[in-house]
């Protein structure tokens, strides 16, 4: 066990934690602790918009993933995750920040009425479970290595999420925008040194870029064959779009100080992501170099334990200072946001309309309070799940806001004609749908991607829901005025 290194990353751990005590004193009501006064500058909102996915899968699944198949194994994540900002950024900041709204929820009670909204608030919190559990098996993980396995990874969860937990439900998101820009900078730093210092223990840039030409993994459409390519469009669109109706990426991007701030952080946000997710791979592809088959065999077993055994086993203390500074900056700003979106879109969304008439005092307490109630539960599923890994745990998160969510969202916002009777028969049309392409239910999901399936029926009950009940209007409205005549 180093304890220079374990000092090291229990000092940052406490810096953190001082960040979001003093944020917390700025907190004064509702719109400061959610989206923190709507006042972040342009640098802000790309950090924290870009802090949204670079997180546990990105530094230790996506790399693995790489080495194994190429790109093409990497379509959701970080291509469609990266492009689903950049779309936000593009056709929705501007138009959801007008609207002035606290939550993504807000929104669908506007357009839809308090039913959708309540229905398409649940899915969005159900679908964070997988997100979060996620990011604090990888917090327990990341004790357990650093400690040389003295603490168990179930002891490091549970100290992973008290140390988020701590910040957030203290300083809410001007705590995590605050952390989001100091633990990106060290991201950044350090995982460029890290990549640079990797290289030279590799033989040099040219050496892995050969590597990898040699293995083709640069290759990322798939062949020219229907079930591969609905297949791979079906993995792009899960994050890309499924990723859009979610609390987390519209709390980042609705926290700017403006709209044109919005539009751009979110845009640069994402392609920042994509470009820089290219870093980790690299990294792991020189570990495959300096530790031959037995990097591949973690990769293929226990791909999780890739970067971290790499690094601990071929760098010097500093290196392994600043890899874990980077991990758990990765992973803290990933898991501090997604445990404050669901429990504000519970307390706006789903307490407000079971205790209408709450002050805002009253509000900002019972956000704070689902904050630890959602954190619990999602360590005790975290613990539960220990052993699934964490690319599976991410991967399904948002398949249920693509086929639930988002049709109504995006129809709402650019088609006129769209009504609450098209959101609820697309919701139904969508998830049952998805539903019937489960495994356990059909072997239809094994011709064609259940998400994609479901989506497409989500837009044809929003078009059929919304136009059908206008026409037959329409088709009844001549002859009542003749009966009255």
């Amino acid at each position: 066990m180093n304890t220079i290194l374990i000092t090291s990353v229990v000092i940052y751990l406490l810096g953190t934690l001082g960040l979001g005590v003093w944020a917390g004193s700025r907190i004064k009501n509702t719109a400061d602790f959610a989206v923190a006064g709507r006042s972040l500058p342009l640098v802000m909102v790309i950090t924290t918009t870009f802090a949204t996915w670079f997180g546990a899968e990105t530094v230790m699944g996506i790399p693995a993933r790489f080495v194994q198949g190429g790109l093409n194994g990497l379509v959701e994540d970080p291509f469609g995750a990266g492009t689903c900002l950049i779309l936000v950024g593009l056709f929705f900041a501007a138009r959801l920040y007008k609207l002035n709204l606290l939550t993504i929820g807000d929104y669908y009670r506007a357009r839809y009425g308090k039913g959708i909204e309540v229905f398409c608030s649940l899915a969005i919190i159900l679908s964070y479970l997988g997100w979060v559990a996620a990011q604090i098996t990888a917090l327990g993980l990341v004790f357990s290595v650093l400690t040389g396995g003295a603490m168990s990874e179930t002891a490091g969860m549970i100290v992973g999420t008290l140390a988020v937990l701590i910040y957030v439900v203290v300083g809410g998101f001007l705590a995590v925008a605050i952390t989001d820009f100091i633990q990106m900078i060290v991201l950044v730093v350090g995982m460029s040194i890290i990549a640079v210092f990797s290289s030279q223990l590799a033989g040099g840039t040219d050496n892995v870029l050969h590597m990898i030409q040699q293995k083709d993994l640069w290759n990322f459409l798939p062949q020219a064959k229907f079930t591969d390519v609905v297949f791979f469009i079906g993995a792009a669109i899960t994050m890309m779009l499924g990723s859009i109706p979610q609390q987390d990426v519209y709390q980042r991007v609705m926290s700017a100080k403006d709209a044109p701030t919005a539009r751009t952080g979110a845009v640069i946000g994402g392609a920042s992501y994509i470009l820089f997710a290219f870093v980790p791979m690299f990294i792991v592809a020189c570990a495959v170099i300096v530790m031959g088959n037995e990097a591949m065999e973690l990769a293929k077993n226990d791909y999780q334990r890739v970067l971290p055994t790499f690094v601990m086993t071929r760098m010097p203390l500093v290196m392994q200072i600043l890899f874990f500074g980077a991990l758990l900056s990765a992973i803290k700003s990933t898991s501090s946001a997604t445990l404050l979106a669901p429990s504000t879109s519970f307390t706006e969304n789903i307490l407000k309309n079971l205790r209408p008439g709450m002050s805002d005092r009253q509000q900002l307490l019972a956000m704070r309070i689902t904050i630890v109630v959602f954190a619990v539960l999602v360590l005790s599923y975290a613990i539960a799940m220990k052993g699934t890994s964490i690319y599976e745990l991410v991967s399904s998160a948002y398949q249920v806001t693509l086929v639930g969510a988002f049709v109504p969202l995006v129809m709402g916002l650019y088609w006129k004609r769209a009504t609450t009777q098209g959101a609820v028969l697309s919701i139904a049309a969508g998830i049952l749908t998805w539903i019937v392409f489960f495994p356990q239910v059909s072997s239809l999901g094994a011709a064609f991607p259940g998400q994609l399936a479901g989506l497409l029926a989500g837009f044809v009950g929003m078009i059929v829901g919304s136009l059908v009940p206008q026409l037959v209007k329409n088709r009844h409205e001549p002859h009542k005025t003749a009966v009255h005549v």
